[in-house]
C-alpha cells in the first residue's frame, strides 16, 4: 500500500498528474506521482483548484499535468468502491514525500492500524506510536494528512466519543463514518 519516499525537496522535481473525481462528499482533487498517490483534497471546485496546482507545484518543485498516463487509475478505481460501499480501505501504493516525521508516523499507524468500520481515539492513536501524552500531535498530523479517505483521518475521534475536527469538515467527517457503518446515516 505505501511507498517509502522522504519529503521532496533536494532540487529535484518530482513529475505529478492530477484530475477531479467526482465522489459522495463532493469533487476531490487527486494527484499522483510515480511513486503512487501523493495528494486527495476536498470540496475541488474550479475555484480552489488552482490553489491546489499552486501548491502541489510549490511541494513537488514541478507543475502538475492533468491526468495524462494512467497514475491516478487505480486511485479513481478504489475511491469509486469505497464510496460504493464496498468495504474495505483504498488500498494503493502512497507517496508519503509530502509528510515527515511525527506526523508520518502516525499516519503510517493510521493508515496500517485502523481499519474500515472502525475509531480510534486521538490518545489511543498517540500511544501506538510510543507518545502516549501526545494526543494534540495526534491532532495537528491528522490535520496536516496530504491523503484524507485513503489515510483514513475520518477514523479518528474524542475519547468522550466526540466526533473532533476534520479538515474536510465534520457533516463529511460523519458521511464517511456513516458509509463504514460507524455512525448512523444521514436523514437528508
Amino acid at each position: 500500500m505505501d511507498i517509502e519516499a522522504g519529503p521532496t525537496g533536494g532540487g529535484r522535481a518530482v513529475p505529478a498528474e492530477w484530475t477531479v473525481m467526482e465522489s459522495a462528499i463532493g469533487p476531490l482533487f487527486l494527484a499522483a506521482t510515480e511513486r503512487g498517490l501523493v495528494r486527495v483534497e476536498f470540496h475541488a471546485d474550479a475555484a480552489r483548484r488552482e490553489r491546489m496546482l499552486d501548491r502541489l507545484a510549490g511541494q513537488l518543485g514541478a507543475e502538475p499535468v492533468e491526468r495524462a498516463s494512467g497514475l491516478l487509475a487505480g486511485a479513481i478505481r478504489g475511491l469509486d468502491r469505497y464510496f460504493a460501499g464496498e468495504p474495505g480501505d483504498v488500498d494503493v501504493p502512497l507517496d508519503w514525500s509530502l509528510t515527515a516525521g511525527f506526523n508520518r508516523q502516525v499516519l503510517r499507524e493510521l493508515a496500517e492500524g485502523v481499519p474500515y468500520g472502525t475509531v480510534v481515539g486521538y490518545g489511543e492513536l498517540a500511544r501506538r506510536v510510543g507518545q502516549p501524552g501526545a494526543a494534540q500531535a495526534v491532532g495537528a498530523a491528522m490535520g496536516s494528512n496530504p491523503l484524507p479517505v485513503v489515510v483514513p483521518c475520518h477514523r479518528v475521534v474524542e475519547s468522550d466519543g466526540g466526533l473532533g475536527g476534520f479538515g474536510g469538515g465534520l457533516e463529511t467527517k460523519r458521511q464517511l463514518l456513516a458509509l463504514e457503518g460507524v455512525l448512523p446515516a444521514p436523514l437528508f
